[in-house]
């Protein structure tokens, strides 16, 4: 500090060293020398000083010389004149030292100046964009941190960024440009197109960027572009994206170097969500094939971490009967409306059940239909499509829209008296029922899409052939488990059925409709054209169970198959040697929305992967999945979540704690898409999550009492009370006080549970218990809990009050004569800013109050100064002083 303190003598900073800490930095100008200057004139005389350090303090205290004459118009022009002379300095340091200061001194003018963007404009940001192109390094780096600050905190003008930051950025970009003011400059631009409008960006920075892209003098220009080339995309919007920057994007993936590639799989996601469906089907999916079959090891690298991702984005959640709410979480639909209103009245009564779509098989083989006749699944086939107009309309596979599906009611199920009108009729079943045409339904026809072709005829015919194309579908996606399933078979052969009698329904002729009491094998239906939904149908159901069709058609529709190849393909321990090890944990992490994109009826396409997953030897990869299981379960749904997700939550139970967190932290989220048969069988299980492998990871039995308040209302007060209670009173004594404050809100919403539910006997049981094990407990921090319960339960009022006056209130009393003071302390806070506030003790005529004013006056004497201060205490100081 010798240099330092030689410079102090020598210009007059006596008071401004590195031990005057809290001294302003322009301390100097308050100190009167021998010069009898005006401060301004001090401050000009230094910022001009032949020492360089006398132009770096004046710099550096530019905030504080604002603040002092900011209120004088006249020395606030100045000061700001002085600014601009020393932006001009010829020194780096100094330079560099002002505009570190521009940010501050930016955010000040706008909170105590009216004039802020007129000051700011003038002044202000032409330093910033001059030192832009600074031949100094430094000065050039914290002049683009600036202007991204001021970008950021939207203190610049529209006006000001596209007439004086904009042409700049183009200056430095330009063709013939320095390559390294042209990567700089290529940076800064792809940051502007996020606070300038998409007609702005494409005027003006599109272009240019375009021409970036194609840079061949220098990669890292292209490394930039392609690095940001998603935020591009989103700023000029699909038509732009598809006609400017898809082909540079496929040129930049083709580039000569490696990392340019890597760095477009790494944003591939972003270019995907900004394109049309059929451009990402098309075009950007053979090129993503590409890209994983990179010879890089790098690329496949980030290509596979991006897999996933880019699959999402084919992504429709109504596909899963699902919705994805404002704040950005995923929901299920809330069921539609039921649509028996929409049959005619002559129709054979049938129960109805709100299912998704994707669950069709589901429909007929819950009812206990069987195929064991051929007139049975004729009539379970003839259901599916005895579908209301609207509900033929919105009926789209492989989607999963939460629709009411009719279906025949089981054979324990109430049925309608049967009439003569009720007996079986084949013109009443085969037939589509004539619909209400009304412009509603018209409305919802138009949204169901193009027809089929050749289903271009009278409106009941279209609405058979709507049925039959969905049936269809079905089929396809279950002969992939022909050949393993009894069930599967008979499912096919019902849906075969369904789907004969929607072609029959198209052909069937006007003297053929009066016939009655036939059954599905004597109708002959014509010979159907090789192609047709029809023949396609016959012959699938006719095939031998060794020749299983591939689903392909099916997910076709929703992804390319090639990329759902490369994505289960991600769980070959080859791939961890050959592309990255982690490879699984990035399939673990994206499965989900893998998942959602395909849509709970093609769940078997991921099941296998998914329990690969789950047994991976790396606990990472279990952790992943843990993570998200409860995600996961509300895309499939309760019945495919009981088969699938529920043996492997099973397993995570047993897990390591880094596992098990997992599930814990969401344990309320996936239990409450159980049914409750299943639930009830993880009541003795939830004790499991007290023991961890660690005990000092506290952490993990407090989010347990976190979780267990919201599973409260899973279950009856019963159960709680048999189960939950338990693990409620072992927290209470946890070793680690976090624990044991959460666990105390937990006595309180189980007693708010039995009160709400007028389980008075089992309020009391579990009062008494919390009397035997902490009012009377040996260890003080037993009591101090029973006193702090007690105070929670008289805020929350979760119980009666004559209850707590009975039961808690003498227990509580008692704790006066407590030996221990941290008892009293509490015991007093109680007392003095919970009890006496309540109406109920206030009341004059009350037994109880004097007794409680009795215990107050004593603590307010108490021997521990801390005990009489809680005592004495006024309640309205509660916040402040509540320790």
């Amino acid at each position: 500090f010798a240099f330092l303190q030689l410079l102090q003598d020598h210009n007059g900073f006596e008071d401004y060293g590195p031990d005057r800490d809290s001294m302003r930095v322009t301390a100097f100008l308050d100190i009167p020398g021998q010069d009898n200057m005006p401060p301004l004139a001090r401050l000009e005389k230094y910022a001009f000083s032949e020492n360089i350090f006398n132009r770096q303090i004046v710099a550096r205290g530019l905030l504080d010389v604002l603040r002092d004459f900011s209120n004088n118009e006249e020395d606030f022009l100045t000061v700001m004149e002085i600014v601009v002379r020393l932006a001009e300095d010829t020194e780096p340091t100094v330079r560099t030292e002002l505009m570190e200061q521009i940010p501050p001194i930016a955010v000040f003018l706008q909170e105590s100046r009216s004039d802020f963007p007129v000051v700011l404009s003038e002044y202000l940001t032409p330093i910033v964009v001059r030192y832009l192109t600074d031949p100094n390094n430094q000065v050039r780096k914290s002049s683009q941190e600036v202007l991204l600050i001021l970008l950021e905190q939207d203190l610049i003008s529209q006006h000001d960024i596209e007439n004086k930051v904009c042409p700049v950025l183009l200056a430095l970009s330009a063709p013939d440009g320095d390559d390294e003011y042209k990567a700089e400059a290529a940076n800064l631009i792809c940051k502007l197109v996020s606070v300038l409008s998409k007609s702005t960006v494409e005027r003006l920075l599109l272009p240019r960027f375009c021409e970036l892209c194609g840079d061949g003098k220098f990669f890292q220009v292209r490394k930039v572009c392609a690095t940001n080339f998603g935020d591009i995309c989103h700023a000029v919007g699909q038509e732009a994206t598809e006609k400017f920057l898809i082909p540079k994007f496929f040129e930049l993936c083709s580039d000569s170097v490696w990392g340019m590639r890597k760095a477009c799989a790494e944003c591939f996601m972003a270019v995907s969500y900004s394109a049309s469906p059929e451009v990402r089907r098309a075009q950007l999916s053979p090129l993503f094939i590409k890209l994983i079959s990179d010879p890089c090891r790098w690329v496949r690298q980030a290509a596979f971490q991006s897999l996933g991702p880019f699959i999402s984005t084919f992504a429709n959640p109504s596909r899963a009967g699902l919705y994805i709410r404002e704040d950005g979480t995923l929901s299920i639909r809330p069921p539609a409306q039921d649509l028996d209103s929409d049959l005619p009245s002559g129709a054979p009564c049938a129960g109805s059940m709100p299912v998704g779509t994707g669950d069709l098989q589901r429909v007929v083989s819950s009812d206990g239909l069987k195929a064991d006749s051929v007139e049975d699944s004729a009539l379970a086939g003839a259901e599916l499509t005895r579908l209301s107009p609207a509900t033929s309309a919105s009926l789209k596979l492989p989607a999963g829209s939460d629709l009411p599906i009719h279906s025949l009611p089981g054979p324990g199920s109430s049925t309608c008296p049967e009439g003569p009108e009720d007996v079986f009729n084949n013109f009443i079943y085969w037939r589509t029922p004539l619909p209400d045409i009304s412009k509603d339904l018209e409305l919802l026809l138009s949204e169901a899409g193009p027809q089929e072709e050749g289903c271009s005829r009278p409106e009941t015919v279209q609405h058979s052939c709507v049925a039959r194309s969905e049936i269809q579908k079905v089929l396809d996606s279950l002969q992939e488990h022909l050949m393993n399933d009894p069930d599967v078979q008979a499912q096919v052969q019902v849906l075969s059925a369904a789907l004969r009698a929607t072609q029959l329904d198209s052909v069937i002729e006007p003297e053929h409709e009066g016939a009655e009491g036939r059954n599905e094998g004597s109708v002959s239906a014509p010979s159907p054209a090789p192609d047709s939904p029809t023949a396609l149908s016959a012959s699938s159901a006719q095939k031998e169970p060794s020749e299983p069709r591939i689903l392909r058609s099916t997910v076709s529709d929703i992804i390319p198959q090639p990329l759902l190849d490369q994505y289960v393909s991600m769980t070959d321990p080859a791939r961890a040697q050959t592309v990255d090890i982690d490879i699984a944990k990035h399939c673990a992490y994206s499965l989900p929305g893998v998942a959602l994109t395909l849509g709970r009826q093609n769940w078997h396409c991921l099941r296998d992967t998914y329990e690969t997953l789950a047994s991976d030897v790396q606990w990472k990869v279990r952790r992943t999945l843990a993570f998200s299981i409860h995600e996961l379960a509300v895309i499939l749904g309760d019945q495919l979540t009981a088969a699938d997700l529920v043996p492997v939550f099973n397993g995570f139970l047993k897990d390591l704690d880094e596992v098990r967190i997992g599930i814990l932290k969401h344990l309320y989220d996936f239990l409450k898409l159980l049914h409750e048969d299943k639930r009830r069988e993880y009541l003795y299980q939830l004790q499991e999550f007290v023991v961890t492998n660690n005990s000092r990871n506290w952490r993990f039995r407090y989010e347990l009492a976190e979780q267990l308040i919201l599973i409260l209302e899973l279950y009856n007060p019963n159960d709680v009370h048999d189960y939950l209670m338990h693990i409620a009173l072992k927290l209470c004594a946890d070793k680690v006080s976090e624990v044991r404050w959460i666990s105390f809100k937990l006595v309180v919403a189980i007693l708010q549970k039995f009160s709400s539910h007028s389980e008075s006997a089992l309020g009391l049981s579990f009062i008494s218990e919390l009397i035997i094990r902490f009012r009377h407990c040996t260890k003080w921090v037993g009591r101090q809990a029973f006193a702090f319960i007690c105070q929670a339960v008289a805020d929350e009022e979760c119980i009666p009050v004559e209850q707590f006056v009975e039961h808690l209130l003498p227990g509580l009393l008692s704790l006066a004569s407590d030996p221990v003071p941290n008892v009293r302390v509490l015991l007093a806070k109680a007392l003095r800013q919970t009890l006496l506030e309540k109406a109920y003790l206030r009341n004059a005529g009350n037994p109880h109050l004097q007794v409680v004013e009795e215990t107050v006056l004593a603590l307010q004497s108490d021997r521990d100064p801390d005990v009489s201060f809680f005592a004495t205490l006024e309640p309205k100081c509660r916040g402040t002083a509540d320790v």
